[in-house]
């Protein structure tokens, strides 16, 4: 079950985008089927899971009118991302990353950024959500455009730290390496890569050593240092014995 606030969120985009449709929309001809793209001119018509799951994560030029092919899927779309009924989180960019929707009228702009937001939520307190935390991280920080929108949503409790240390394990190798762990969020990339090691090493040590987690700690606060230092520090030649 949802959280309150995600359920909320749920409801608000039902409300908000209720009705809406691409009605010129003529979709790509080469990949899409007439019977497909219809569905993106048709209002109040529930779309199939693979044909949401493709427009989704379809490139905005295969679209006549790619902000309102978003703005037909989205009360669906966002059920399906909170249920882990799509295949593309975590593989490509979701089509929200993809348009400007903080330009959209206002109280679209306020449901689509409050779904975002109540969704992550939702996930770090979920003992095992649908998708690995670090792909709903990277889609969350490209619809919103920031990582730090993100890492400062992430909440200090027993489940979220855990969620914390299973991403620490998966982009600490990069991070350390000045290597970006994003597979596909690009965009922003000079900005979120120092943003997510300063917010690391500032915020996740602590929260790691609480769990048991030494080792970790100590490398995740050597992303506080410049590279150089980083790889010439001490702890490279008397790691502890959790190594």
């Amino acid at each position: 079950m949802p959280t309150p606030a995600l359920a909320a969120a749920l409801a608000d985009l039902d409300t908000v985008f209720h009705g809406f449709a691409s009605p010129g929309e003529t979709g790509c001809g080469r990949c899409h089927l007439p019977e497909e793209t219809a569905y993106l001119r048709t209002p109040h018509t529930r779309v199939p899971d693979d044909v949401l799951n493709m427009y989704l994560f379809e490139v905005p030029d295969h679209f006549e009118d790619h902000a309102a092919a978003m703005r037909r899927l989205l009360p669906q779309g966002a059920r399906a991302m909170a249920a882990g009924r799509l295949d593309g989180v975590g593989w490509g960019y979701h089509g929200l990353s993809r348009v400007d929707w903080r330009a959209w009228p206002a109280e679209q702009a306020a449901a689509v950024e409050a779904f975002v937001r109540a969704w992550w939520a939702d996930v770090l307190a979920t003992p095992v959500p649908a998708y690995p935390v670090q792909d709903v991280f990277e889609t969350c920080a490209a619809i919103l455009g920031s990582v730090i929108s993100v890492l400062d949503r992430w909440p200090a409790h027993p489940v979220a730290d855990t969620h914390l240390a299973a991403c620490v394990r998966h982009w600490l190798q990069d991070l350390l390496s000045d290597v970006s762990p994003f597979y596909w969020y690009l965009d922003g990339a000079e900005t979120s890569l120092p943003a997510l090691r300063d917010w690391l090493a500032r915020h996740a040590p602590a929260r790691l050593r609480a769990r048991g987690e030494q080792d970790a700690a100590a490398r995740v606060e050597l992303l506080a240092l410049p590279y150089d230092e980083r790889w010439t520090h001490p702890y490279w030649s008397s790691p502890s014995t959790t190594n």
